[in-house]
């Protein structure tokens, strides 16, 4: 499968159930303290380091994006899906959001002062996976954090269905966090920590805090 393929496939399960998943997230950092504990952390992070423009990158309907707005961030929210970015405008008219993927972030050079991409990864290939970190990298200042949530596997899943039952065709990878730690290193980035929720539960995820190298 070739890169338009799989994006043109995401883009087209996204724009799809955009409405749904937007119910279906709406005020659900309300009830998860340790990812809510994640995103403040973040927002430290940024304002220590010098604070600035903030890129959500993958916000789909923009629930994080407006969250990081609460705590003080200058955050804009970026997606893939037409439709998810119509959505977040809708539901959240004062901030800023854009069409775009991550595999061409269109960021100018040390622009953006934090990076962040919540489970939005999980949709990139194996082989794809350096390019992006290279241009989270070059969009980051010297220093910036970077913050991912992801899944936490070993395989690769075809959705067909999801959010409210409307067809999808997009591939979920499920990743070890040692190894999107590698992935990080290797594009100039630090690993500062890592968190594993629900580590007895059947669907793990893990958070990685990062940062560019200065």
């Amino acid at each position: 499968m070739t890169t338009d393929d799989w994006l043109a496939d995401t883009r087209t399960s996204y724009d799809t159930v955009a409405v749904s998943y937007a119910d279906q997230v709406r005020g659900a950092l309300a009830g998860h303290q340790y990812l809510r504990a994640a995103l403040a952390l973040f927002a430290d992070s940024v304002r220590t380091a010098g604070g600035g423009p903030v890129a959500d990158v993958g916000c789909g309907p923009g629930e994080v994006t407006a969250h990081l707005h609460q705590l003080g961030v200058d955050a804009f929210g970026i997606d893939l899906s037409p439709a998810m970015i119509d959505v977040a405008r809708r539901d959240h008219p004062g901030l800023r959001f854009e069409v775009g993927s991550m595999t061409e972030l269109n960021l100018p050079v040390a622009s953006v002062a934090g990076l962040l991409a919540w489970q939005s990864l999980i949709h990139i290939p194996d082989d794809e996976v350096p390019t992006v970190f290279g241009r989270f990298h070059r969009a980051l200042r010297p220093g910036g954090p970077l913050q991912l949530l992801f899944q936490v596997g070993d395989e690769s899943l075809l959705k067909t269905e999801g959010y409210g039952g409307h067809p999808m065709k997009v591939h979920v990878h499920h990743r070890q966090p040692n190894q999107v730690a590698s992935w990080l290193h290797d594009a100039g980035f630090v690993v500062e920590a890592q968190m594993l929720l629900d580590p007895d539960a059947k669907a793990q995820q893990a958070i990685l805090f990062a940062r560019s190298k200065s």
